[in-house]
């Protein structure tokens, strides 16, 4: 359904995304808002690990409630307050998402809406 394009002629991605993502016509589109790593009690989830699995699951839960996995993501943007945050996410990311990897930016910010979180994920996904 989904039809990825690393093309030869640009520099392949050093980490695990795709540089597009083509959706069909006719397809159904979820745009999640932003998911943090707020468990289902309210609390967030504590360091940066934990913070980006409860993300991630959030997210997952989203698309699920759509009808829709991993699978159907097309663009992930994520912020993290730390860029040494970025090789536990992708740590993280790679085994809760898995491939093909949807097209994917992220940004060191200077915070979020909360001290405590460190991370934010808004997403894409398309389903036919």
């Amino acid at each position: 359904m989904l039809k990825y394009h690393n093309p030869d002629t640009v520099a392949q991605p050093t980490v695990n995304y795709s540089l597009g993502v083509e959706v069909p016509a006719g397809a159904r589109l979820l745009v999640t808002a932003g998911q943090i790593a707020r468990n289902p009690d309210g609390t967030i989830a504590e360091g940066i690990e934990a913070q980006v699995e409860r993300t991630l699951q959030n997210l997952l839960e989203v698309l699920d409630a759509a009808g829709m996995g991993p699978e159907n993501l097309v663009k992930m943007t994520t912020y993290l307050v730390d860029r040494a945050h970025g090789p536990v996410f992708r740590e993280v990311r790679d085994r809760m998402i898995g491939a093909p990897a949807p097209a994917e930016t992220m940004i060191v910010i200077a915070g979020l809406a909360r001290t405590e979180m460190l991370i934010e994920i808004e997403a894409i996904a398309a389903a036919a």
